[in-house]
C-alpha cells in the first residue's frame, strides 16, 4: 500500500475514532450521572419524585427528604458514608438507566422495520461519513493529517463550549 493511502487510512481511522470517543462525553454531558444538557426535564423528574405528599409543592424539608434517601441507596454498607466504590455504583446504575433509555429512543426513531433491531441500512452513515466532507477543508476528496487535527482541535474546543456548572457527583 502505497505510503499516502496508508497516511490516509490513518487518518480516517484517526478521526472515527476521534469523533466516536467525542460522542461519549458528550453523551454523558447529555444525559449522564448527575448532569445534562436538559436540565429542565432534570428538574420536573427532581420535583416529581420530591413532591412526597403529591400536593403540586415541594418543601425544603421534602428535598431534604429525598437527598436522605438518595443518601441512604446509594450506602450500601450501611456505614453512613460514601466511598469511591459507592460513589461509582451510583453514577453507574444512573448512567446504565440513562443508556437502556437512549439506546430505546434509537430503536424508536430508526427502526424502520418494527423488528426491535437496526439493520445497518437503519443504522445509516457513522460519524465519520456525516463528517468527510466538513473535516476535508480542501475538498481534495481525502482528510489529511493536518485536516485531521485541526478537526480534533474543533472537537476539543466545542466540547470545552459543552460544559456547564455541574458539581461533581451531585444528588441532583
Amino acid at each position: 500500500m502505497p505510503a499516502q493511502t496508508k497516511t490516509a487510512a490513518s487518518a480516517l481511522a484517526l478521526i472515527g475514532a476521534v469523533l466516536i470517543l467525542a460522542q461519549v462525553p458528550a453523551a454523558m454531558a447529555e444525559t449522564g450521572p448527575g448532569g445534562g444538557d436538559d436540565r429542565g426535564a432534570r428538574l420536573m423528574q427532581i420535583f416529581t419524585t420530591a413532591d412526597a405528599d403529591a400536593d403540586g409543592k415541594v418543601t425544603q424539608e421534602e428535598l431534604a427528604a429525598q437527598r436522605a434517601a438518595q443518601f441512604a441507596a446509594a450506602d450500601s454498607n450501611g456505614d453512613g458514608a460514601l466511598g469511591s466504590d459507592e460513589l461509582a455504583a451510583r453514577d453507574l446504575a444512573r448512567f446504565t438507566k440513562t443508556v437502556a433509555d437512549r439506546a430505546a429512543r434509537l430503536l424508536e426513531r430508526h427502526d424502520a422495520n418494527g423488528d426491535g433491531s437496526l439493520s445497518p441500512d437503519e443504522i445509516g452513515e457513522g460519524p465519520i461519513e456525516d463528517h468527510f466532507a466538513r473535516i476535508d477543508s480542501d475538498d481534495d476528496g481525502a482528510i489529511s493529517k493536518a485536516e485531521a487535527e485541526a478537526a480534533s482541535e474543533r472537537l476539543a474546543e466545542h466540547r470545552g463550549k459543552r460544559k456547564h456548572g455541574m458539581k461533581d457527583g451531585g444528588f441532583n
